[in-house]
């Protein structure tokens, strides 16, 4: 009999049918060895990305924790400034076309990074030279060629036909899409591939769900056992112990007392004939915290966040949260500049598709993006040491001991400003 079956069997046995429809979701943590995902399909390729795109769809924390990295990512909005006046004109025009309208994209597509580990961008490029883009979901995506020396590079793309869609009939048609590259721009279709969490030497990102995507299940598994136990924790039956003759008296008696029996607050007075007694379920619940706190902190170690992050303010004070989140703020740090950075490669290649049809865009411009504040507090404390820095700073040159240009270079940098 394998472990599967024999832990099925217990449960229905003790909770009886109720178990049916929770169990598919809680027996891989029962019963699936020490060692393995708990996954039957395990959590690479297209699964792993399904399996994170059904966490995010079901589970609370799961979208928590993909909405805590947009939000510190991409923030009130991204802006842009480019050095030459004609092609920032034409990216301002691009940006807020009707059918681009990046303002509200860029959070989709951070949370889409986030949630599958890869952003898939359709560009298509009219004749006038603008350019429209649209996301590819992942799972339409069935195989990137790349180099044959270089598995980094991807060449091209082969996209499922109608790529809005997850399912479709047997026998779909795909397509063969260029990748973007903006050393030889073109204006065909193309696809500009953002990754994340990629091991070296491959292609594919990895989701931000991937490391916890086990034990939010787990999580959830315990937390809706202990929903299940406390519901029947108030429940109990009367066990009445009597001499009777015959079991036909016994029958008698008990239908006798299932046909009015004893309502709460009630007072009952018994024979010496009769014994009663109450039975109720004893669950020692008082560790059950402790369980799901250490549940918890595996999903925020794998998430990179601090535990109040996840509504579990534990016993952290403002110093103590102010403290534990200094992890967590670099590494959106990193991710913020990361996707800036992706979204100004973005633009260039918009930029070099327009110029074959526009020559009053410059390819060449430099083009800088501009994030939201990852932490308000840096904010304050950067004005302080500005502070600080111009009063020392106008002493020193009220003695001639630096110049102008030395004066602004020191307190723009204390500002933090380069």
């Amino acid at each position: 009999m394998s472990e599967q079956s024999l832990v099925r069997r217990l449960l229905a046995r003790v909770f009886g049918e109720t178990t049916g429809g929770a169990f598919s979701e809680t027996e891989d943590f029962a019963a699936c060895p020490r060692g393995t995902s708990g996954h039957p399909d395990g959590l690479d390729g297209n699964s792993g990305y399904m399996a994170s795109l059904r966490a995010w769809y079901e589970n609370p924390l799961a979208r928590r924790i993909v909405s805590l990295t947009t939000q510190y990512v991409v923030g009130r909005g991204v802006a842009f400034q480019v050095s030459d006046p004609e092609t920032e004109r034409f990216l301002r025009s691009f940006w807020n076309h009707p059918l681009n309208q990046l303002d509200r994209r860029v959070a989709d597509w951070s949370d889409e990074l986030a949630r599958s580990g890869n952003l898939f961008l359709r560009l298509t490029t009219d004749a006038g030279g603008q350019t429209y883009i649209r996301a590819v979901p992942a799972a339409a995506i069935v195989r990137i060629d790349t180099l044959p020396n270089d598995a980094e590079t991807a060449v091209a793309y082969e996209i499922r036909a109608g790529s809005g869609a997850f399912d479709g009939p047997v026998g779909y048609r795909t397509e063969r899409v260029a990748a973007a590259d903006r050393t030889l721009p073109t204006a065909a279709d193309a696809i500009y591939h953002v990754a994340v969490n990629r091991p070296v030497g491959t292609v594919w990102g990895s989701s931000d769900l991937v490391p916890v995507i086990k034990w939010i299940r787990r999580y959830s598994g315990w937390l809706e056992d202990r929903a299940r136990l406390n519901r029947y924790r108030n429940s109990f039956l009367f066990v009445v112990k009597s001499r009777l003759a015959s079991e036909a008296q016994r029958t008698l008696r008990q239908k006798a007392l299932n046909a009015q029996p004893p309502s709460p607050g009630s007072i009952l007075v018994t024979t010496e004939q009769e014994d009663w007694s109450v039975l109720s379920p004893r669950l020692e619940s008082h560790e059950a915290g402790e369980d799901g706190i250490a549940l918890k902190k595996m999903i925020a170690v794998g998430a990179g966040v601090p535990l109040h992050f996840l509504a579990e303010p534990e016993s952290e004070n403002k110093a103590s949260a102010e403290a534990s989140g200094g992890s967590a703020y670099r590494g959106y740090e990193q991710r913020q500049q990361f996707f800036l950075d992706q979204l100004r490669e973005l633009l260039a290649h918009v930029v070099s598709r327009a110029a074959l049809a526009n020559r009053r865009v410059d390819p060449d411009a430099e083009i800088r993006m501009i994030g939201a504040d990852i932490n308000a507090s840096d904010n304050l404390r950067a004005s302080q040491a500005g502070w600080n820095a111009v009063r020392t700073m106008q002493a020193l040159r009220a003695e001639t001991r630096v110049d102008e240009d030395e004066f602004r270079r020191i307190v723009y940098r204390f500002l933090g400003e380069s």
